[in-house]
C-alpha cells in the first residue's frame, strides 16, 4: 500500500508542477510554439536521468524514492501525450515547420537532457 501512496503523492506533485511550469513558460514565451510542454518534457528527461542513475548508484537508498520520484513525480509531470497531441494539431493546421521543429527538437534535447542528468548523477 505504501508504494501506491508514494506514487500517488509523487504524481500529484508532478501534476501541480506540470501545470505551474506550463503556465509560467507559456506566459513568458507565448503559445504559438508549445514552449511549456517542450520545457516540461526536457526537464522531465533531466529528472528521470538524474534520479534513476543517482538512486541506482546508491543501493542503500530506500526503494520508496523510486516510487516517489521517477514513477510518481515524473509520471505526473511528463507530458509526452500532450507533446504528441500538439504535434498532430500543428500538422493538421498546416504548420509543418513548427511540427518538425518541435518533434526533432524534443527528441534531440530530451535525449541530451537525459544524458546530462545521468552524467550529473554519476559525478555526485
Amino acid at each position: 500500500m505504501q508504494k501506491f501512496l508514494l506514487v500517488a503523492l509523487g504524481g500529484a506533485l508532478g501534476s501541480v508542477a506540470r501545470y505551474s511550469v506550463g503556465m509560467i513558460v507559456a506566459g513568458r514565451m507565448g503559445s504559438r510554439f508549445p514552449w511549456g510542454t517542450f520545457v516540461i518534457n526536457i526537464t522531465a528527461c533531466v529528472i528521470i536521468g538524474f534520479s534513476m542513475t543517482w538512486l541506482g548508484k546508491r543501493t542503500g537508498t530506500s526503494a520508496a524514492w523510486r516510487y516517489l520520484i521517477p514513477i510518481g513525480f515524473v509520471g505526473g509531470y511528463s507530458t509526452f501525450s500532450t507533446y504528441e497531441w500538439e504535434t498532430l494539431s500543428a500538422l493538421r493546421s498546416g504548420a509543418f515547420l513548427i511540427a518538425a521543429a518541435y518533434s526533432i527538437g524534443s527528441l534531440a534535447a530530451g535525449l541530451a537532457a537525459t544524458w546530462c542528468g545521468a552524467l550529473l548523477a554519476e559525478l555526485l
